[in-house]
């Protein structure tokens, strides 16, 4: 049975904000820490803006979305984690980053139930060593959007204790009504394991002049039921995030099927990293919905994203 009476969550960008959204959702009084003033209103503005799209579309009713703000604290110091009883780190893909985080953590709070990273590519393990306490360290992989999807990955390190992960498991499964999968300590997880190769498999078919992007997401869209194709779910993941994934995966496996192809590497660059850049595969200036265009009319609907960062990164 979860005992988790107060959560905390460390970076508030797209993944973040929508963890602390779940765990409001869910009953939980949330500390939802960023790294400044300015990232702390981004933060409170992003929560803000998902909480009146529910009401909108009647997926919460007002009252209900007014309850779900009053649950959740937001601010941009770690002393406001205090007394919490387990962390979800959500910051940016960068295991230097992680790391020292996991080592204010861990000291902050000992008596912590678990101390859990949503990383998409840096190894469990290497945040663990980072602590006095490995055992209270594993991952939960949500995945965007966080209030709306139902998977949480479960990664346990090897040092990673049994009873934590049943405590975990507990929390993600009946306080927060997900549905759990287990996966190991290897980069890229179950999902983005088998994602990554997918998407970069249509990202060299598009370099190569094989196909246009249109044709290549609306052949998976409308020949594989997939909800959105390989290239908008690219731009809605953020290029850069695909680039840190695509590197993780390679360092570990040495798979050529997760080399990012020289296209990814000039648009990270660039500067164009897609939806929240404002323009990646897609120009959302001028194609605000992420539309492709098609003879059947067809719009890509939202995606089942497999990555979740806090803070974007800033171009390579």
């Amino acid at each position: 049975m979860s005992t988790v009476a107060a959560i905390g969550v460390v970076g508030g960008g797209v993944m973040g904000s929508g963890i602390a959204e779940v765990c409001a959702r869910a009953g939980l009084p949330v500390e939802l820490v960023e790294a400044d003033r300015a990232a702390a209103a981004r933060a409170g503005e992003a929560v803000e803006r998902s909480l009146d799209r529910a009401v909108e579309t009647q997926k919460l009713t007002a009252e209900e979305a007014s309850a779900v703000r009053e649950l959740i604290g937001v601010g941009h110091d770690l002393t406001a984690l205090e007394g919490v009883s387990a962390v979800i780190e959500a910051v940016v893909e960068d295991l230097e980053v992680k790391a020292s985080l996991f080592t204010e953590l861990d000291a902050l709070l000992p008596n912590a139930q678990f101390l859990a990273s949503n990383t998409s590519s840096v190894p469990i393990m290497r945040l663990a060593a980072q602590t006095r306490a490995p055992e209270r360290v594993l991952g939960l992989h949500f995945f965007n959007p966080a209030p709306v999807l139902p998977l949480v990955e479960i990664v346990t390190a090897m040092t990673t204790a049994p009873q934590v992960v049943a405590k975990a498991r507990s929390f993600a499964e009946e306080t927060l009504g997900k549905r759990c999968i287990d996966s190991p300590d290897r980069a890229g997880f179950v999902v983005n394991a088998l994602l990554i190769p997918y998407i970069l498999s249509a990202l060299r078919m598009y370099e190569s002049g094989f196909a246009s992007r249109e044709d290549i997401d609306l052949g998976m869209c409308l020949g594989a039921a997939h909800p959105m194709g390989p290239l908008a779910l690219a731009d809605l993941i953020g290029l850069d995030t695909l680039l840190a994934v695509c590197q993780s995966l390679y360092a570990e496996s040495r798979d050529p099927a997760a080399v990012a192809p020289a296209l990814l590497h000039r648009m990270v660059e660039a500067g164009l990293l897609g939806r929240k850049s404002g323009r990646g595969f897609y120009d959302y200036e001028r194609e605000p919905a992420g539309t492709v265009a098609s003879s059947h009319s067809s719009k890509l609907g939202p995606a089942s994203v497999a990555f979740g960062p806090g803070r974007a990164a800033p171009p390579a």
